[in-house]
């Protein structure tokens, strides 16, 4: 059999599966952290709840994949997972699932573990979503999830330190209002509105423009161009304002 028959004849084993993202379809890619509880805990040592150096080695790893070919308009990071905006008219690799996330989770792992100096691995999911709406609606699922998360996890590392076990601490908390875990954390010194933006609202990064001096040696005169560079954001805002901030880089930049 011929070399190009051959070809012809297995290629499809290969690509039986491949699905198609089709057009006019946002393209959210959300990336978690494999065993990362043991990673932060036993090999970084990171300090609990919330860490710096962590959330860098995060915001770094999600400055790689905005950079890695993909169109992504925005970049959002909490805890240990990645969601990543695309533009709408993306068309890399024909749309391929596969393709998608097989790259995207191939780089994140690749860009943490060489910062990290440890191997950290991550698996993707792509969410394909219809209506800016929808978008909107996701990153504040997000956004919240963090606030959620923020809370419980600085009353979870509170009881601990006072001596809890840690079946005890997710038990006694579980019964808890929103309003009890603020004021158990202010009792013990904690006032949880002084806490710093990040860990509540977690890490946003996306393109902005900014002005360049150079030299033109050929009219030996002073120009200045346009060009493009990513901001990383601790300050993000929250619920309806959140939104409306993401609809404006949605607005601006696809």
């Amino acid at each position: 059999m011929k070399f190009d028959d051959l070809d012809l004849k297995m290629r499809v084993f290969e690509t039986s599966q491949d699905l198609l993202i089709i057009p006019d379809i946002f393209i959210v890619v959300r990336l978690d952290g494999r065993s990362f509880t043991r990673l932060t805990k036993e090999i970084g040592k990171f300090e609990a709840p919330f860490d710096e150096r962590f959330r860098d080695l995060m915001v770094y790893t999600t400055n790689h994949l905005m950079n890695c070919g993909f169109n992504v308009l925005f970049g959002y990071t909490q805890s240990d997972e990645i969601s990543l905006l695309f533009n709408k008219g993306e068309a890399l690799f024909e749309r391929k699932v596969r393709k998608i996330i097989s790259i995207l989770s191939g780089e994140a792992s690749a860009a943490f573990s060489l910062k990290f100096g440890q191997i950290g691995v991550f698996d993707a999911r792509v969410c394909q979503i219809p209506t800016e709406e929808l978008v909107l609606d996701y990153f504040r699922w997000r956004n919240e999830d963090a606030n959620r998360n923020c809370l419980n996890s600085h009353c979870y590392w509170l009881l601990r330190k006072e001596g809890l076990s840690g079946d005890k601490a997710f038990k006694k908390l579980a019964g808890l209002s929103t309003g009890a875990k603020n004021e158990l954390l202010f009792q013990s010194g904690i006032n949880y509105n002084d806490l710093p933006l990040w860990q509540k609202r977690g890490s946003g990064l996306y393109w902005e423009n900014y002005k360049k001096k150079g030299f033109n040696p050929v009219k030996k005169e002073e120009v200045e161009t346009t060009r493009r560079r990513i901001k990383i954001d601790f300050d993000l805002p929250m619920r309806e304002k959140f939104e409306e901030f993401i609809l404006q880089i949605i607005k601006g930049v696809g």
